[in-house]
């Protein structure tokens, strides 16, 4: 078994961090962070009250002003700082990610990256913040508008990306003026942990940034609190929907990021060689734990030679992925984060094969590299055969399942991905400029990917979304970030 550097060596005692200060929650409630590759517990997280909750949001609204009224030159400056810190620490940072998450080190040393592009990004808010003017609007009056911040935010990132996710929303909102509290997932906290331990040493005031740990009644207290002005929430469709209505019903902004199955339309005249193998990290990377994962392939056309040779390359493609301990730099694919995971996805493998589906590849009895437990471990399943009826083709499977669908025209793949209430991601495969272009105009996807399997937005782009993959009207990352954490004010003016 290879050498394998673990920055966590034994178990952590993890606290809040409110007002500048680590203080203990005050419920007795702990919850273990296992890591899901050795079943073994990393860190133990204390659940927060109403009353951490409350402790927090004050210590948001007491920093508020005197950081609202910092320029945005120090706020940036700051931003600079952690940059150079999240750099410094990088790969430590890296393989906390896959000790709590399970995916391999190369997937968390990309997520660590896109993380800090978002840093980077925000760290231009003085020109990103800028307004509008214009001098004689009428005779001597000249009009302007100015981006102000707004108060206190909340973040509710989901599991898959503990590192990355909140920074789509913290360092904008940060940068903007604003103060902020997250609530990281209770399975993978200590990304969010680490994170705010760098925070603290880049020289943010105390209160600006706040962390409590807990599970759904922290959050909903959260979304509830009068003293929170908006909120961001990445997760499951049911949940995003109803942080939406919350936040409506108590008038808080809120960008709410749900669920997704995301279609790769498969042309006969791509380059099945190049496409076989952006599918592999589309279908597989994370372990099939990414709202941008390809679920469903359609492939168009009906010549069976193509289908064949394509399905063919495809199976022994992912056949030949390697399962493992992500930290193992030669494991292609790690562990789903927890077992009630690996649960679910065999729940839909089961109902495939019941709804009648041909099982090409059997995922479920992985050969795992290395003497690791198996409660987590699955391997690559592909699903021939799938009726868009069937639940593996119209669920979030969450899982390293592939289903394969056939279309006769690209009309008709288009018409099954327009079938799918989700919105969140959409590629196709071809050599036809034309095609590709008709695609992304026509299809209904927020992020749309050409002969690209994960269509992820880099920093500067917002993270887009469709029908019940996103609620909301701004979106996480770039000039959407920074227009949902302002407030723009027009100032009309004349001087006698």
């Amino acid at each position: 078994m290879p050498h394998l550097s673990e920055p966590i060596d034994r178990p952590l005692e993890l606290r809040n961090f409110i007002d500048g200060e680590w203080v203990d929650p005050r419920s007795s409630e702990v919850v273990d962070v296992v890591n899901p590759a050795t079943s073994k517990p990393v860190a133990k997280a204390a659940m927060s009250t109403a009353d951490d909750v409350n402790a927090a949001v004050e210590a948001a609204k007491s920093a508020y002003m005197e950081w609202r009224h910092t320029t945005a030159a120090s706020r940036a400056r700051k931003l600079f700082t952690l940059k150079e810190l999240l750099e410094d620490n990088f790969e430590d940072l890296s393989r906390i990610q896959t000790m709590e998450h399970g995916k391999t080190i190369d997937e968390s040393r990309g997520e660590t990256r896109r993380g800090i592009e978002n840093v980077e990004v925000a760290a231009g808010m003085p020109s990103l913040m800028m307004g509008r003017s214009l001098e004689n609007v009428a005779t001597g009056i000249d009009e302007y508008t100015i981006r102000q911040p707004v108060g206190v935010f909340c973040c509710i990132p989901p599991f898959n990306f503990p590192f990355m996710v909140p920074l789509w929303f913290i360092p904008y909102a940060l940068a903007t003026g604003n103060t902020f509290i997250v609530k990281p997932s209770p399975s993978v906290p200590i990304s969010q942990v680490k994170l705010c331990e760098l925070i603290d040493e880049a020289g943010f005031p105390p209160g600006v940034y706040n962390l409590v740990h807990g599970g759904a009644d922290v959050a909903t207290a959260l979304l509830d609190h009068p003293g929170i002005v908006g909120a961001t929430f990445v997760g499951s469709t049911p949940v995003a929907r109803t942080v939406y209505r919350k936040c409506g019903e108590t008038g808080k902004r809120v960008i709410a990021q749900g669920g997704a199955k995301n279609f790769i339309v498969v042309m006969p005249d791509t380059d099945v060689k190049r496409t076989i193998a952006a599918l592999m990290t589309s279908f597989y990377g994370c372990t099939g734990q990414r709202c941008l994962a390809g679920a469903n392939a359609i492939v168009v056309g009906e010549d069976d030679a193509f289908y064949t040779e394509f399905v063919r390359n495809f199976v022994d493609a992912a056949a030949r992925i390697k399962i493992g301990y992500g930290l193992d730099e030669s494991v292609q694919m790690g562990p789903l984060q927890s077992a009630d995971k690996k649960e679910r996805v065999l729940s839909y493998i089961a109902s495939g094969i019941e709804e009648g589906a041909k099982l090409t590849l059997d995922g479920r009895n992985p050969e795992i590299a290395g003497d690791y437990p198996e409660a987590c471990f699955l391997g690559p399943s592909v699903f021939e055969d799938v009726q868009p009826s069937m639940r593996i083709a119209r669920e979030e499977i969450f899982g390293p399942v592939a289903s394969i669908l056939r279309a006769r025209n690209v009309d008709e793949a288009l018409d099954l991905i327009h079938a799918s209430p989700f919105g969140n991601a959409a590629s196709i495969f071809t050599s036809s400029g034309k095609l590709a272009r008709d695609f992304q105009h026509r299809v209904q996807c927020g992020n749309v990917g050409i002969n690209i399997g994960i269509a992820a937005p880099m920093a500067f782009f917002p993270f887009s979304g469709m029908k019940d993959s996103f609620f909301g009207v701004l979106h996480g990352q770039g000039r959407d970030a920074v227009r949902f954490f302002t407030e723009t004010k027009v100032v009309v003016q004349r001087w006698f």
